[in-house]
């Protein structure tokens, strides 16, 4: 049905080593250690508050320098820097530009004399199709709702064409359909990508993972690793996924809510 999410660490594998991490005088990590594999989906479980998004701020190198321990690199001891893209829970668009300036925002922060630009106004709006926003290109963001939002944010992700990339939530605000829809597309435009995602649905990472981390509070010292045998996209109906989504309620049942 399902194995332990080992396999031998490949160089462009994530290291995340004596990772201790506290806040507001709570600790929240202590002596933690995982490897996110390269190439894959990792998707990151745990109950509300346990420290989910804090790890994924401290892969993406946000957290103030000595507001923690440990080490966070690649196996091959290569800079994460300049590798990540990140969309975070708040979809962090700038109100006075479109859906398409938003989404073509690095172009504005990194110009380059060279062309084509580092993001192609056609891929950009190829994309924002995609995700059933070409007929809002030129709104702004104010006039959107949660849904559109989150999607513009993704399609801002996606086109950044990082070797890594870090998503928090990325479809809860989605309705089912179009959220099934999303997950699909993005599965399609970051295959092969280094992917660490959060979510709060166990159904959601059994759609979606190569492997299937829990985090157990409230003070994470290790991760729970699944890796169902089959590959993603996946058929939630399948006997075997629904025997799995049974023990991965039964090790959430394990942790205590923090907030």
């Amino acid at each position: 049905m399902h194995k332990k999410g080992s396999r031998p660490p490949k160089s462009e594998d994530i290291i995340v080593e004596g990772f201790s991490l506290s806040f507001e005088n709570r600790q929240v990590f202590n002596d933690f250690n995982i490897n996110l594999h390269s190439g894959s989906w990792n998707v990151l479980l745990g109950r509300s508050g346990v420290g989910k998004s804090s790890l994924l701020k401290a892969i993406a190198g946000l957290l103030p320098t000595g507001s923690f321990e440990g080490t966070i690199k690649q196996k091959n001891t290569a800079s994460l820097t300049d590798q990540i893209s990140w969309m975070t829970q708040d979809d962090l668009l700038l109100p006075w530009l479109s859906i398409l300036d938003n989404v073509l925002i690095r172009n504005r922060l990194c110009p380059t004399k060279k062309n084509p630009p580092l993001i192609e106004k056609k891929s950009a709006i190829s994309l924002l199709q995609q995700l059933g926003l070409g007929a809002s290109l030129d709104q702004k963001p104010n006039t959107l709702s949660g849904g559109m939002r989150q999607r513009t944010a993704l399609a801002r992700t996606l086109l950044e064409n990082r070797p890594i990339v870090l998503l928090d939530e990325p479809f809860s605000a989605l309705d089912a359909i179009t959220r099934a829809e999303m997950q699909e597309l993005t599965h399609k435009h970051l295959k092969n990508k280094t992917v660490v995602m959060i979510t709060h649905d166990p159904l959601e990472a059994l759609r979606l993972a190569h492997f299937i981390f829990i985090l157990i509070g409230p003070i994470v010292c290790e991760a729970r690793s699944f890796s169902p045998e089959s590959s993603p996209i996946r058929n939630l109906n399948d006997p075997a996924i629904i025997q799995l989504y049974d023990v991965l309620i039964s090790e959430l049942s394990m942790g205590k809510m923090t907030i």
